[in-house]
């Protein structure tokens, strides 16, 4: 039976917050088309006269947004199955918590990807859950300083 390590508790956490964005991002209505129909309402000031003021530049942004955000959720999904931990074998005095090293870039966990990416996106206000339950912050993974 395998023991529970702290970070899939984070990568569980990272793994949520990615398909959440990308399903909320799949149920998005794309602003690809409303932003053409908008951008004809450009008023010579540069923004189109609703309640909100859109800039040439924020219709230019709503109308890739949503093919962005889910090209750039589905990378992030790859990377974080990409670089997961796995135990690096070896002779250990703490059978309980053995050395870990990256699938894929085969560096100390947690790699610096993984860092990367849990700081970009891992430091969620649930973040004090994980906390309490032993996961940590990358740089204190089982009570080691990295």
């Amino acid at each position: 039976m395998k023991a529970e390590n702290p970070e899939d508790h984070q990568r569980q956490g990272l793994r949520e917050h990615l398909e959440s964005i990308l399903i909320r991002t799949e149920k998005a209505t794309s602003w690809h088309d409303e932003a053409g129909r908008l951008r004809g309402l450009v008023n010579h000031e540069g923004y189109v006269p609703i309640r909100t003021r859109l800039a040439t530049e924020d219709l230019e942004f709503l109308a890739g947004a949503r093919s962005d955000l889910l090209s750039f959720a589905e990378l992030g999904l790859r990377l974080l199955d990409l670089h997961q931990p796995r135990d690096a074998g070896g002779i250990t005095s703490d059978a309980a918590h053995p050395i870990l090293r990256c699938r894929s870039c085969m560096w100390r966990w947690p790699c610096p990807t993984f860092r990367a990416m849990w700081e970009s996106f891992g430091a969620q206000p649930n973040t004090e859950a994980a906390l309490a339950d032993g996961a940590g912050p990358p740089e204190t993974i089982n009570g080691v300083s990295r």
